[in-house]
């Protein structure tokens, strides 16, 4: 089995992109799986503090290690926008394949500190595990916006510059960088989410020189996911949009059950619908569209 660090190194060179998708319960991770092996890609799962904490980071990671060694299948396990170096060592001590430290709101001296604290923790325990820094400010929420949250870097002056982002890999030793390059999280219910900055993310690989990740996918137009991978994204994030297609089939299945108790016979819609956008996601970062 391919290690998850050669396989984001394999995508950047086809010009492609590995999905990273969020679960807290056993719908999407089965959605997610049966996407990724229909299609024979790799994929990563990624848990926010509040998600490890309702499914259990233990139970997560165990469960995705069984699938990939019995399944033989590049499936990973991410902890994502970890906030404390306490949540850092459950996940490291839970058996994550990577974390993302979430420095984002931090100032950037203080971004650099704490990041490069939490990578010489992970790696003293197991050199294995990747570690990803945030810079720029994106928000924190995965839902539907009315209107773009507060703080979050969209003007120009805002957005993570290539020597900010030079100078933060430097210093931290990440293995991959989050910048701030006009994407948010969340998503708007009837508009596209703000253009991405696309000569900016370009700019950025080439100053940083580890491959870049691009939070706060749900809602950016397909062609704006196709410019960033061509200019150096090599993991994209979605979670809003499979949130709205588990409550989505999550309804239809009670609607069209509604004398029925059995989870299993109401869920498996809710599967159908997450498995639906996965698909189309993994499709596109593929370029098998």
């Amino acid at each position: 089995m391919e290690k998850l660090r050669n396989l984001v190194k394999q995508a950047e060179d086809k010009k492609v992109a590995i999905g990273h998708f969020n679960i807290s319960d056993l719908v999407g991770l089965k959605a997610i799986f049966e996407a990724a092996k229909d299609l024979n890609v790799p994929v990563i799962i990624g848990t926010s503090e509040g998600e490890a904490e309702f499914i259990n980071r233990n139970e997560a990671a165990a469960m995705v290690k069984t699938l990939r060694e019995k399944e033989n299948f590049p499936i990973f396990l991410n902890s994502d926008h970890t906030k404390s170096l306490s949540e850092v060592k459950k996940a490291v001590e839970a058996g994550y394949d990577a974390i993302l430290f979430d420095g984002g709101k931090l100032s950037y001296e203080e971004n650099i500190k704490q990041t490069k604290e939490v990578v010489e923790y992970v790696k003293s325990v197991n050199p294995e595990i990747l570690v990803e820094g945030e810079l720029g400010y994106i928000g924190s929420s995965s839902k539907i916006l009315k209107e773009i949250p507060e703080g979050v870097a969209i003007n120009q002056e805002d957005l993570t510059s290539p020597e900010m982002a030079k100078k933060f890999v430097k210093e931290t030793g990440v293995d991959f960088l989050a910048p701030a390059v006009g994407n948010i999280h969340g998503m708007f219910s009837k508009a596209n989410n703000p253009d991405l900055d696309i000569k900016r993310i370009k700019s950025i690989r080439e100053a940083a020189g580890v491959p870049l990740v691009l939070h706060g996918g749900s809602g950016i137009k397909d062609c704006d996911f196709i410019s960033a991978i061509n200019a150096g994204i090599a993991i994209i994030h979605i979670n809003t949009e499979i949130r709205l297609a588990w409550r989505r089939g999550l309804e239809e299945g009670l609607k069209d059950n509604p004398e029925e108790i059995t989870p299993y016979k109401v869920l498996p819609e809710a599967v159908e619908e997450v498995k639906k956008v996965v698909k189309k996601r993994l499709q596109l970062f593929n370029k098998l569209v």
